[in-house]
């Protein structure tokens, strides 16, 4: 995309207005603002996300094949498995796991290749019991293994690169793994061919590539940084990871010129880019993990099962290319206060009651995407409200009257004013909320000393108790459109534990989901279940931290410009937010703008 610069130059022109569609990297003087202003240009970023776990968990050399949308998993194994090898199979269809023929010799270990769908894939070398270390190879049809001509030399955790019919093994333990070597073979879909050595032996490797070009870095049996390129000939020494490490195998994806390197011992959640020259580091692995798999592209891979503080199923999925979200400043609200209620969107948003050090409050404003004005209070003032609904149809739920008393007061907007309505069943106050005036769910709580899970349904004229969470809680994160689709995230429990749980609701029941990065409270959040978005709180101290749900994980993107807890936030979805006052540390009137993109305009200060 052009800039601005390559089609203007540096110069800076003057507007009336802001223009509509700025060019990335543009500068500009709006006239009736008398201010200057900045296009940002639209920035992205590497990021892992968390996908549907593999149905067996296991570590050790699990092989991968394949890609993000058709992959195959196959061998390792775990503690339930321990101390016998697996050769289950699962494949991959972009939305679930499957469990297929197993391998005709369960084995950790284990050298893989294929790039190719979950149809074609090769497994080679490993560790069985019994047989101990061995050179069996076994090619996939896309339904079951055959085996084929062995190794010249049986190893086990040994790497490789390359498909089916044209695959390169090296490196390995040929016992139980004191004794390493760097021994290469050549596959031509019917015979193994010895070729040079890697200059550096060793065992539980990361490789990537082709038979003809490939790259192969870290291993052990003490931890190294090792790096080498094979050209179809020879090894040759280049730049080392910037993180030495052993236990990958096979974590890594890509080609001898564009590769992913991720986890290794120490359960690190490290992840390095090779560019064909040198190693950049890059956002970590929510979990981290030693003795993972791994498959796809540099730009598009698996992290597979591993060992972290036990045997893990979970699967990740790394995306190279995700969109850099960016927080403006937005006008400030009137009234500073803490634990505040809020709902509605970015540029027609809600926000009513709080917290001062003078007590309570009722205030009610709204923001047009500009500035905020004040309306009517609510009828009965408190702090640590629920709320649900749009700007001009909404509800008010809970919240602490004291501080101490908590109450089950619910109020209805109309778009100028508060109603009373029917209370809920339950008092309570850091309740969290979802959905719209006809159907809205609340969740959590507190009424000192007791953490509540209780859920309540909202039908329009009346609260009914539905089915508890999981996992009891106060100052979540909420998202949701309705009494029977939300989702729960982050929070604490009376004693000071806080969590990164997540929970979905389907109407009748919550089902526990993938993790939150980083375990919260007293942040902001807003979105769908399936498009959400938390942003600041506590962690234990005040954070900036803001996490994007796309429905199946959380992924860390930009943070807000100032930490702050007990902020008040609403918003569509994870591509549009507003948060507003809160502790940055003292009271604050601040409202931050998310767009979901870097791609926005910023106001150059001026003195």
């Amino acid at each position: 995309m052009s800039t601005y610069k390559e089609i203007r130059g540096l110069k800076v022109r003057d507007y009336t207005t802001n223009p509509d569609n700025p060019i990335e990297g543009q500068l500009w003087y709006n006239k009736t603002d008398q201010v200057a202003r900045y296009r940002i240009p639209n920035l992205s970023v590497g990021a892992w996300r968390s996908m549907v776990a593999l149905n067996t968990a296991r570590y050790a050399g699990i092989g991968g094949a394949g890609t993000t949308t058709a992959g195959l998993a196959f061998g390792g194994y775990g503690e339930s498995l321990s101390p016998v090898r697996t050769g289950v199979t699962e494949s991959w269809n972009g939305s679930a796991w499957t469990e297929v023929a197993d391998l005709n010799t369960g084995r950790s270990g284990i050298g893989s290749a294929g790039l190719a769908p979950y149809t074609a894939a090769l497994a080679w070398g490993g560790y069985a019991n019994p047989g101990g270390v061995v050179g069996v190879v076994e090619s996939w049809n896309g339904s079951s293994w055959t085996e084929t001509t062995d190794l010249n030399t049986a190893r086990s955790r040994n790497i490789g690169s390359g498909i089916q019919t044209a695959a390169l093994a090296f490196g390995g333990s040929p016992d139980d793994g004191s004794t390493v070597v760097g021994n290469t073979e050549s596959w031509n879909g019917s015979a193994w061919t010895e070729l040079n050595d890697l200059n550096s032996g060793r065992s539980r490797i990361a490789g990537a590539g082709t038979y003809t070009a490939a790259i192969a870095s870290g291993g052990g049996p003490s931890n190294t940084a090792n790096t080498e390129i094979w050209d179809g000939t020879s090894w040759t020494e280049v730049n080392n990871l910037n993180t030495a490490r052993s236990a990958l195998m096979p974590s890594a994806a890509g080609t001898s010129t564009d590769t992913i390197v991720f986890g290794g011992s120490s359960s690190t959640g490290k992840t390095e880019s090779w560019n064909g020259s040198s190693w950049t580091e890059e956002n970590d692995l929510s979990t981290g993990r030693t003795w993972g798999g791994g498959s796809g592209t540099a730009t598009s891979a698996f992290c597979l099962g591993g060992y972290s503080t036990a045997t893990v199923g979970t699967v990740e999925e790394w995306s190279a290319k995700q969109p850099v979200g960016a927080w403006a400043t937005g006008g400030a609200i009137n009234t500073a206060r803490f634990a505040i209620g809020g709902f509605g969107i970015q540029t027609a948003g809600l926000a009513f009651g709080g917290e001062t050090p003078g007590g309570v409050k009722g205030e009610t404003e709204y923001y047009n995407g500009t500035s905020w004005t004040e309306l009517n209070d609510l009828n009965l003032v408190r702090s640590n409200i629920g709320g649900a609904g749009t700007y001009t149809a909404g509800l008010a739920f809970a919240g602490e009257i004291g501080p101490g008393p908590s109450t089950t007061d619910t109020e209805s907007w109309n778009g100028s004013s508060w109603t009373e309505v029917a209370d809920m069943n339950t008092a309570r106050y850091a309740v969290s909320g979802t959905g719209v005036q006809t159907s809205a769910l609340t969740f959590g709580g507190y009424n000192p000393p007791t953490t509540y899970d209780n859920t309540e349904s909202w039908n329009g004229s009346a609260w009914t108790e539905v089915a508890d969470l999981n996992t009891a809680r106060y100052r979540a994160g909420g998202a949701g459109v309705s009494n029977t689709s939300a989702l729960a995230f982050g929070g604490r429990n009376g004693p000071g534990t806080r969590y990164d749980n997540t929970e979905t609701w389907n109407g009748s029941a919550w089902t526990e989901v993938n993790d939150l990065n980083n375990s919260r409270d007293e942040g902001g959040s807003n979105g769908t279940q399936t498009s959400a978005i938390f942003y600041g709180g506590t962690d234990p101290t005040r954070t900036a931290d803001t996490e994007t749900w796309n429905g199946t994980g959380w992924q860390e993107t930009s943070n807000l410009s100032t930490a702050v807890q007990a902020n008040g936030g609403v918003g569509a979805d994870n591509t549009s937010a507003l948060s507003f006052a809160g502790l940055s540390p003292s009271l604050t009137t601040q409202t931050e703008e998310w767009t979901g993109s870097s791609n926005t305009d910023k106001t150059i200060a001026t003195d």
